[in-house]
């Protein structure tokens, strides 16, 4: 049987690895779904409800997997729904390539219907390698490409193939000038610094008496390493958002996430440290890193561009995470002195604390959200996987989830799109099908594009080996974070049109998909609603219904945001009582003198 070029494409990425890619279908790429059709089961399609899904699910399948994650589209607004996941994808240097369809090679130039100049329009999100094809003999050289700086790189990648192509017989290159020959294959290397390096890191680390430590993605194979350093140094660590798996929250020196979603102890280590050793993170929040000056600084990234960006490091070191920490360690000498770590631990202990007695204060109008999270995390399954969305309910996961070895989470990082904590979470469980998945989404996320994946979860949950897979839903009525940010940042009182949002049962659309759904109302109810949903034999939407006033601020309150906050109040908020009344349970604290040690 002749062999299209459609046909070529699906066995070239076979042979690369590729066993599942997620998109949606159209007659700008129907000879590369007719060739999926044919190589029965090859590689498997996960139909999502939007191209726009696909690309996070692509994102998320590079993220929970390490392989590469493909997406496909057809011309046209399927090609440009992608941009939003892709761009997920570019900002947290993930492995990704989109395959898009596009107009007859005959037809391009002629304004026709569903043209697009995909070539421009995905160049930044794909500038690593975005090509369009125009005969059979370049694919193969193309895909290879493609494939090896995707996954070399970690950065996303496009092929833009003519719909009239893809159904033409496959003919590989002739042995002429003019012509490239490419193969199949990519090997991780072993990426660690020059000794002299690692040297001039260890003398930095050794003269420091107050030692902080920095995780971030790139650490997330590099625990035991990780461990062992900040053991040697008598150090505490941080985590970034992207970066809260690498630790598990039982150690007590971990202090947890840092920034604006961050902890309290995060701030202090940052803020009294005299060293700083950043691994694998492109954490943005300078004011939340110690003042310029104030520490010297080594830090560790396999990406050049990413060194000394954050905070002007004394000594850059371009390596593996895991590889350089082992090669590292033998020059460090042990803190003869635990006086810092003690401190450290002191901070968290109080925090963990603190933690407790914020979820369990009353709220006015609804279920405080931190509930939610607290009583969760005391029940998270062994080898739960955990998704979130941005939004206020970031905050809770950020700093309220106690992470134990052998989970994995993850959220949009550096993007911080909404929408992406559903999508993420069907990618987890095709990936890991026997693992429990739980994701949490705010209900502005919820309305924008997440409930319709719920369709995909009704879809295809029957093939998981686990059938755990749930939704968390905070149905507060309001966009939150926002509504705070205005409030806190820029000193306005909640603006309802912008903020306030339609209440909608999505526990009951839920059950109209077949799902198990719950309603909760009340915070004493919250325990039992868990062990139920993790005990279900089907997914599970859990609704709650949660107070929109309880604040989602940062560990730190700036007077300059302490001032803004109090002209919010004087301008007049129309929540003017509950926020009064929460704002005086959880924040105070932070806001006024003293405290710290």
């Amino acid at each position: 049987m002749t062999q299209t070029v459609g046909d070529f494409i699906i066995d070239r990425l076979h042979r690369w690895g590729v066993r599942r890619m997620f998109g949606y279908p159209g007659d700008g790429i129907n000879g590369v779904f007719g060739a999926l059709n044919r190589a029965e089961g090859k590689i498997a399609f996960v139909q999502a409800r939007h191209e726009e899904m696909a690309a996070f699910m692509a994102s998320a399948h590079a993220k929970f997997t390490g392989e590469l994650g493909v997406c496909i589209a057809t011309s046209g607004p399927g090609a440009a729904h992608l941009l939003t996941g892709l761009y997920d994808a570019r900002l947290d240097h993930m492995p990704v390539l989109a395959i898009t369809g596009q107009q007859a090679r005959a037809g391009l130039g002629s304004h026709y219907q569903q043209e697009l100049d995909l070539a421009a329009l995905f160049k930044d999100v794909a500038g690593a390698y975005v090509q369009q094809a125009s005969v059979p003999a370049q694919v193969r050289h193309m895909v290879d490409r493609a494939v090896r700086i995707a996954l070399s790189e970690r950065r996303v990648t496009a092929l833009i193939l003519p719909n009239d192509l893809q159904d033409l017989e496959y003919e590989g290159p002739g042995r002429k000038h003019g012509t490239a020959h490419s193969g199949v294959g990519f090997a991780k290397p072993r990426v660690v610094p020059a000794q002299e390096d690692l040297e001039r890191a260890a003398d930095v680390l050794n003269a420091g008496r107050k030692v902080a430590m920095l995780v971030g993605a790139g650490a997330l194979h590099a625990t035991d390493e990780v461990i062992a350093v900040a053991d040697r140094l008598g150090a505490g660590v941080a985590k970034a958002l992207l970066g809260k798996a690498v630790l598990p929250d039982d150690l007590p020196w971990v202090t947890g996430s840092i920034g604006l979603l961050g902890t309290k102890p995060s701030y202090e280590l940052m803020t009294n440290c005299d060293t700083l050793l950043m691994i694998g993170s492109g954490f943005p929040y300078a004011e939340f890193l110690p003042k310029e000056g104030d520490a010297r600084g080594v830090q560790i990234d396999i990406a050049a561009d990413m060194l000394s960006l954050r905070y002007p490091m004394e000594v850059n070191l371009v390596g593996d995470a895991a590889q350089t920490l082992r090669a590292l360690l033998p020059l460090l000498q042990q803190k003869d002195s635990d006086a810092w770590r003690s401190r450290i631990e002191r901070w968290t202990g109080r925090w963990w604390e603190t933690l407790h007695e914020r979820a369990h204060e009353s709220a006015k109008n609804g279920v405080n959200p931190q509930r939610a999270f607290t009583e969760l995390s005391a029940r998270l399954p062994d080898g739960a996987i955990l998704t979130s969305d941005s939004g206020s309910c970031a905050n809770w996961y950020a700093r309220d989830l106690k992470i134990r070895r052998g989970m994995m989470c993850s959220l949009s990082g550096g993007l911080a799109s909404m929408g992406a904590a559903v999508p993420y979470a069907i990618a987890a469980k095709f990936a890991h099908p026997g693992r429990p998945v739980i994701a949490m989404v705010g209900d502005g996320a919820m309305q924008m594009n997440n409930m319709a994946e719920l369709i995909t979860v009704s879809k295809y949950w029957k093939e998981w080996a686990d059938p755990r897979w749930i939704c968390m839903v905070l149905n507060n009525e309001d966009l939150n974070q926002v509504t705070w940010e205005q409030r806190v940042m820029e000193g306005d009182p909640k603006f309802v049109a912008s903020q306030s949002i339609p209440n909608v049962p999505y526990h009951r659309f839920a059950e109209m998909l077949g799902f198990q759904g719950i309603y909760v109302d009340e915070a004493d109810r919250l325990g039992e609603a868990w062990d139920e949903a993790l005990s279900a034999k089907r997914p599970v939407l859990l609704e709650v219904k949660s107070d929109p006033e309880v604040p989602p601020l940062p560990p730190h309150v700036t007077l300059a945001q302490a001032r803004a906050f109090a002209r919010t109040l004087m301008e007049g908020d129309p929540e003017e009582g509950s926020v009064i009344a929460n704002t005086a349970k959880q924040v105070l604290s932070t806001v006024l003198p003293g405290g710290k040690e």
